[in-house]
C-alpha cells in the first residue's frame, strides 16, 4: 500500500472515530426518540460542514479524493477537533512536509546530540535526545538515575515508550505513569501520520501492539497531541519525588532529534525551584 493510501486510511478511520464521539446535542442538532446512531450521521456532518452528503461519504470511505484546508478546518471545527487534532489531519491529507527528514538513523545526527548532551548535562536534573521513534540516543546521569540505565538495554529496546509499557519500573517511577504514557503515544501518533510508508515505523507500532494490551488500547482510540511543555512527576528509591516541567528543544542541524529538558518544580507551588 502506498504513502498516500495509508494516509487516506488513517484519515478515514479518525474522522470517523471523531464523528462517532460527538453528540447531536453538542453539534445543536435535536435528538429523535429512535436514534440508534452513536454521534453524528455522516449526512449531519456533511451538513454542518457545508459540503456534500456524497462527497463526505467518500472521503471516510478512504476514496482518492482531495480535501482543501479549508473543508479539513470545516471539519474539524464540526468534529470538536483540538488544535493537535486539526493539524493531524492537514498531514493526513497533505502527506509530509518539507522539513521532514529521509527515512533512517543519522549516525552523525546522533553523535551530534551525543556531544550536546555530554557538554550540557552535567548538573543534577535529567537530559536525554530522542527522536521522532522515542528512541533514547543520549542521555546523561541524572537521566539514567532518575528513569533507568538506558545503556544496559539492548540498543532496539532503549526507546521511551518501550521502557514506559514494558518495564515494571516505569509504573512505580512515574507517579502519573497512564497519562505520561499515553502522552507520548499521542505524539508518536502525530509524527506517524506524515510517515505512514517508513518501515521502522511501521515495526515499531506493530512491535508495540503485540507487546502491549495498554499500547492497542490507545492507539486503537487514536488520541493526538502535539509536543506541549509538561509536567512530569518521577518517584525514585533514593532520590524521593520530584516534579519536573519537560521542556522539549529542537536541534536545528539535525531535525529528527529533540532534547528533553527537565527543569525541577516545587510541587506546592507548580514553579521554578530556586
Amino acid at each position: 500500500m502506498s504513502d498516500r493510501s495509508e494516509n487516506r486510511q488513517e484519515l478515514a478511520q479518525f474522522l470517523r472515530s471523531r464523528r462517532a464521539r460527538i453528540s447531536p446535542q453538542e453539534a445543536g442538532l435535536p435528538t429523535g426518540v429512535h436514534r440508534r446512531t452513536k454521534g453524528l450521521r455522516r449526512e449531519e456532518v456533511a451538513v454542518l460542514a457545508g459540503l456534500s452528503p456524497t462527497w463526505y461519504t467518500y472521503l471516510e470511505q478512504a476514496r482518492d479524493i482531495h480535501p482543501s484546508p479549508q473543508v479539513l478546518d470545516s471539519l474539524a471545527r464540526v468534529l470538536g477537533l483540538s488544535e493537535d487534532e486539526r493539524a493531524y489531519i492537514h498531514r493526513l491529507a497533505f502527506g509530509q512536509g518539507p522539513a521532514e527528514a529521509p527515512y533512517g538513523v543519522d549516525e552523525s545526527a546522533e553523535k551530534l546530540v551525543s556531544q550536546v548532551v555530554e557538554v550540557a548535562g552535567h548538573g543534577p536534573f535529567p537530559l536525554y535526545a530522542g527522536n521522532r521513534y522515542g528512541d533514547v540516543v543520549a542521555w546523561n546521569r541524572a537521566a539514567a538515575d532518575w528513569y533507568t540505565d538506558f545503556g544496559a538495554l539492548p540498543r532496539p529496546r532503549r526507546n521511551i515508550l518501550w521502557w514506559m509499557l514494558t518495564e515494571p519500573e516505569a509504573r512505580k517511577r512515574l507517579v502519573n505513569w497512564a497519562d505520561d504514557t499515553l502522552d507520548v503515544i499521542a505524539r508518536l501518533r502525530l509524527a506517524y501520520a506524515t510517515r505512514t510508508a517508513d518501515r521502522r515505523m511501521q515495526e515499531l507500532v506493530g512491535d508495540l501492539k503485540s507487546a502491549s494490551a495498554d499500547f492497542r488500547g490507545w492507539w486503537h482510540e487514536q488520541h493526538v497531541r502535539g509536543q506541549h511543555q509538561r509536567t512530569r512527576t518521577l518517584d525514585v528509591p533514593g532520590l524521593g519525588r520530584r516534579a519536573f516541567r519537560l521542556v522539549v528543544a529542537s536541534v536545528v542541524d539535525s531535525p529528527a532529534h529533540s532534547l528533553v529538558i527537565h527543569l525541577p518544580l516545587t510541587e506546592e507551588t507548580g514553579t521554578g525551584a530556586s
